[in-house]
């Protein structure tokens, strides 16, 4: 049975009446990808108020990895609804903060003492994350990446690299803050080749330690494993641990950004596991508690532990709700069988991805790890131009199709595939088939090419 049912134009007509109604009451500011007026969502599909079903390749930009409304992750919020909804932690503890802070502290990276605080958004746990470090190096520059999104609030958005529409006219940011290339190799910055670059972007620190900043006072570095709004990319496979390396040279502390890589997305439940690289502190968010508000840094704990009581916390942060939440997400991944299902989603992305880029030369780079997968979307392959205004056109096309994308990339040209790890073959090959159909027509039909992606 298809999972794509289209009863109306999109927006239908109760859509076009709430989005009217947005429009005067919802800032401009508040942008949405799609028009999309949801009113039922289960596993991967969202059906709107007008009745039309859509398969969802977007997932609450990478928020549903268990799927939408998954049974098990209501009864678990529904049975703690019960019991209470609010105290603070830092007013009446409960079992459920603590208990999770237990659980990922073993899930993460490293066999050493961790101690966690949980949050409400990705953004707040980076903040979190900028100031435990800061307190425990005493030392306040922190090195970031190009390319990077670390979120919108004022510490995060003076990390996050995208200009427009994120920064403009929203400054000052905080300071200080450094920025360098990541590894983009298909847009390197130094114009080099992985692996005769010898990893030119990591090289490339020590002298710019030695001509501009003296490291000794860095007190962290802030990393995504594979750059999410920064258009999926995925670095080489020594990338973080050689970089982690000139870290540990300078005494700089390691902060991975999980927020959209971690929860399994990448076939492993942290994206940093298939690097061997170990952050001192992690970042995680988004699909931790399947889109109940919910965040957490988890550290090394005679790091986590230097702000003095009362210097962390926050009313809402780590709710009973969310912790709830969480523990059902975590339940439905510790037995493995999501973690492969996200490489078996992947791997027959990829090759349909490949498949295409064969036949349509808009599609400049196909790259992956596990199902996060993104396309880079170029008018010319030699010249890599960004293809942002193909991008919004496919993204819109597909839309009318019953098939939920949203782009990514610092250009707006990648189009981004996180469809929940418990989609059915059929839904993502359907979803799939959308996709190839919109990239084909606005690329036009009859394109060729003999090019290898």
């Amino acid at each position: 049975m298809a999972a794509i049912r289209m009863v109306t134009e999109v927006p239908g007509p109760k859509a076009r009446a709430i989005l009217a109604r947005r429009e005067v009451s919802v800032p401009r500011g508040v942008h949405h990808s799609t028009a999309v007026v949801a009113a039922e969502c289960s596993g991967a599909k969202i059906v709107d108020v007008d009745d039309n079903q859509f398969i969802d390749f977007a997932a609450g930009i990478g928020t549903i990895n268990v799927g939408h409304s998954h049974p098990f992750v209501i009864r678990a919020v529904r049975a703690q609804l019960e019991k209470f909804i609010h105290t603070c932690f830092q007013v009446a503890p409960y079992e459920t903060y603590v208990s999770l802070a237990e659980r990922l502290a073993r899930l993460t990276p490293g066999n050493f003492a961790k101690k966690t605080i949980f949050l409400n958004s990705g953004a707040e746990a980076v903040e979190n994350a900028i100031k435990i470090v800061r307190h425990a190096t005493k030392r306040s520059t922190i090195l970031c990446f190009e390319d990077a999104f670390h979120g919108r609030t004022a510490g995060a958005l003076a990390l996050t690299s995208k200009v427009d529409p994120y920064k403009v006219g929203m400054g000052p940011f905080d300071a200080p803050i450094l920025r360098v290339p990541y590894a983009y190799c298909y847009r390197c910055s130094y114009h080099q080749t992985y692996p005769t670059c010898g990893l030119a972007c990591v090289e490339a620190l020590e002298e710019y330690f030695a001509r501009h900043v003296d490291p000794e006072t860095i007190a962290a570095v802030i990393v995504e494993p594979v750059l999410g709004e920064g258009g999926f990319v995925v670095p080489p496979a020594d990338f973080l641990s050689r970089l982690a390396d000139v870290c540990r040279r300078h005494g700089i502390l390691t902060i991975a950004d999980e927020i959209q890589t971690g929860i399994g997305r990448t076939g492993r439940m942290f994206a940093c596991e298939h690097y061997d690289f170990v952050p001192d502190l992690l970042v995680a968010a988004k699909s931790l508690a399947s889109g109940v508000p919910l965040a957490a840094v988890v550290g090394r704990a005679e790091i986590m532990d230097s702000p003095g009581p009362g210097g962390l916390g926050g009313t809402f942060a780590g709710n009973p709700l969310a912790t709830a939440a969480a523990h059902a997400v975590l339940d439905l991944l510790e037995n493995g069988q999501l973690l492969r299902r996200a490489e078996e989603i992947g791997k027959r992305a990829e090759a349909r991805a490949r498949d295409l880029a064969g036949r349509v030369p808009l599609i400049g780079d196909v790259r992956r790890l596990g199902a996060m997968i993104g396309m880079e979307l170029v008018r010319d392959r030699e010249t890599r131009v960004p293809a942002k205004e193909e991008t919004t056109e496919i993204v819109r096309l597909a839309c009318t199709e019953g098939l939920i994308l949203i782009p990514a990339g610092t250009h707006g040209n990648v189009i981004r595939l996180l469809p929940p790890l418990m989609i059915s073959d059929e839904e993502l090959d359907e979803g799939l088939s959308v996709l190839d159909r919109c990239i084909e027509a606005v690329a036009g039909a009859g394109l060729r090419t003999s090019a290898v992606v």
